[in-house]
């Protein structure tokens, strides 16, 4: 074992504050990592202040991590020492049930996933797993991703929730050239879907609720921005869309979204709101065969490919650093939306 020093939250209402922790020994399957960038997702907050009644503490958040190989245990086949890596929302899973055998851990059938940190660790040291707002993590290789050197390593944490949190839906509904794609909401999740669907060639419609952003969007590779508050504008596009991602994590009126789709159009929903949405009118989805689906985070196949396809096109995260000492005042400014579009833990420079 050795020692890693973490941010971490000891209740609901404390703030977060420095704590050592023991990391396991790499077994043969296991990559040490030194970790060097860690974004701020708000699944991170809404942990902490135990929002969805499930937080065991003390937790160390954290799963958008960046950083290098530093010791490769005796089985380890992919990486070695001084790679390049990063590590997603996930670090095990069942791996014999048929999701986990189709590349599709982040829905294991048997038990679930294994989250980076708030999950039960059955490989210790320590009752649960502790994540990325930390000085090093260790993870079997499996579960450890190939960050090209190409990509500014600093804004890649963020691709590992809100990059994969986008990516995956836009693929599996086949966005593409010839679609009219909308995405609902310009904040961390949203900033990729615009970013991804501009990049897929699709017509990206951004939905916002402040006219501000529309500038924003466009740069971001929007090809329009639509008020969402405003019925003339969304009236212009009904039944129109062959596929809407919604990104939005608070409850709000889903029909003025079905509406705008076409026959046989899909929205699909990425945001986790604290509580229900109403419920959606069913005729106006029965009447033109439109559909409400969900979708979470990818697999470790689909997240490479990810990665992959953001080196190629030089796609990362608009983010702003921080040092590990300023999480306190990010949450804070998470909460008011302050934040273009993803906050980043700069963990190295935060020792010195």
């Amino acid at each position: 074992m050795y020692t890693a020093i973490g941010y971490a939250a000891q209740s609901a209402t404390t703030p977060l504050a420095p704590m050592k922790f023991e990391r396991r020994s790499p077994r043969a399957e296991d990559v040490a990592i030194e970790i060097l960038y860690c974004g701020v997702c708000h699944s991170d907050l809404h942990t902490a202040r135990n929002e969805w009644k499930n937080t065991t503490y003390p937790v160390v958040p954290g799963h958008e991590i960046v950083g290098r190989v530093t010791k490769a245990g005796t089985g380890v086949k992919k990486y070695k020492v001084g790679d390049t890596v990063g590590v997603g929302c996930l670090v095990d899973s069942c791996r014999e049930c048929a999701s986990c055998k189709d590349g599709y851990e982040q829905y294991c059938d048997v038990g679930g996933m294994v989250f980076t940190y708030n999950s039960p660790d059955k490989h210790g040291p320590g009752p649960q797993t502790y994540g990325g707002y930390s000085t090093g993590i260790v993870v079997d290789e499996r579960f450890v991703l190939k960050v090209s050197d190409k990509l500014d390593l600093k804004a890649v944490g963020p691709l590992l929730c809100a990059g994969i949190t986008t990516y995956s839906p836009l693929r599996h509904w086949k966005v593409g050239k010839g679609q009219k794609v909308g995405i609902v909401g310009l904040g961390g999740l949203g900033h990729m879907g615009v970013k991804f669907s501009h990049a897929f060639g699709a017509h990206t419609v951004l939905f916002t609720t402040s006219p501000g952003k529309a500038e924003d969007a466009k740069r971001l590779g929007a090809d329009d921005v639509v008020v969402s508050r405003d019925a003339a504008q969304m009236a212009k596009h009904a039944n129109s869309f062959d596929f809407i991602l919604n990104t939005v994590a608070a409850p709000h009126d889903l029909d003025a979204f079905t509406g705008l789709l076409k026959r046989d159009g899909t929205m699909c929903l990425v945001g986790v709101p604290e509580h229900p949405h109403p419920s959606p009118n069913v005729g106006n989805l029965i009447f033109r065969r439109r559909a409400i689906g969900g979708s979470l985070i990818g697999g470790l196949p689909e997240t490479q490919e990810m990665l992959d396809f953001c080196a190629e096109h030089n796609i990362v995260s608009d983010v702003e650093m921080i040092r590990m000492d300023e999480i306190n005042t990010a949450y804070h400014r998470m909460l008011k939306s302050d934040v273009k579009y993803r906050f980043v833990i700069d963990i190295q420079g935060s020792l010195k």
